[in-house]
């Protein structure tokens, strides 16, 4: 890059990159690394599109563009990501917070609020996006969030902080269900289990192959549907009587999951819900 190179220069030269190294959405993608490279938003970016960058600034782009290049995704390198209106921290130990998962979040609030719910889990939470979104949206309820990575359970709890629901979240290190006594008992077990089949990680983009934890995709078996299986036949000893258990699938999966909950006679309700595309995205299984 030449000595003055101005910020639209810079914007317009690596928007071209990355659409030359075959990035999906080059230009925004520009835009946010450029913007947090420089601690101003998007807009101002072209408020000031004229002004030169000095060396430090030059040298912080060319970092993050060139991590980008290596398809590392741009939430990872910024270190942040909006779900449900709320700003979540993120890093390599967790998935990234996806857009569809809001129809999970949406419809377990629904629930909650109309039968007036109080307790609830969140298995497997990453980033505690969940349980941060469902306390944030429901004051009156307490959440017990559980997930296999220490690292993932120090971040969640941090995102719980940010956004001032850390005294209404228990944040407990365990596989799924595993450290729960007989006894426990819940209105809501909620769920962004893996779900990616062997098979279906190997097509992934690199973007989430190569970068996001694989235990958070991988679901197990040739479907990708053991921890979901396991999950649904697990679930129904920790709810109360008239409790739910919702929990995100993939793109083709309804029915096998439909079939396999049906023989689970604890299981007295099944519903399936549609994301924004029409695709069959959240199923929720009610106990007698």
């Amino acid at each position: 890059m030449a000595n003055l190179w101005r910020i639209i220069d810079v914007l317009q030269w690596t928007a071209e990159y990355f659409k030359n190294k075959g990035i999906e959405n080059p230009r925004l993608d520009a835009e946010v690394l450029i913007s947090h490279a420089l601690g101003i938003d998007r807009l101002g970016l072209y408020l000031n599109y004229d002004r030169p960058l000095d060396e430090e600034e030059r040298s912080r782009i060319r970092e993050y563009v060139k991590r980008r290049a290596l398809r590392e995704p741009v939430h990872y390198i910024i270190g942040k990501r909006e779900f449900w209106s709320l700003e979540f921290d993120v890093a390599p130990s967790v998935l990234i917070p996806r857009p569809e998962t809001e129809v999970l979040v949406e419809n377990v609030r629904d629930r909650i609020i109309a039968r007036s719910y109080s307790t609830v889990v969140d298995i497997g939470t990453g980033s505690g996006a969940i349980a941060v979104a469902l306390a944030h949206e429901i004051p009156s309820i307490k959440v017990v969030a559980t997930d296999l990575s220490f690292e993932a359970v120090l971040l969640a709890g941090r995102n719980a902080v940010k956004h001032g629901v850390k005294e209404r979240i228990d944040f407990v290190v365990m596989n799924l269900m595993e450290g729960f006594g007989h006894k426990a008992r819940f209105d809501v077990i909620v769920s962004n289990p893996p779900y990616i089949s062997d098979k279906e990680f190997k097509s992934l983009p690199p973007e989430v192959r190569d970068y996001e934890p694989a235990t958070a995709l991988l679901g197990g078996g040739p479907d990708g549907l053991d921890t979901i299986r396991r999950l649904m036949r697990e679930a129904w000893r920790f709810l109360k009587p008239g409790g739910m258990l919702c929990f995100e699938i993939g793109f083709g999966q309804s029915e096998a999951v439909l079939r396999y909950a049906a023989g689970i006679k604890e299981y007295t309700e099944r519903a399936i819900i549609k994301d924004y595309a029409g695709i069959p995205r959240v199923v929720c299984l009610e106990r007698g």
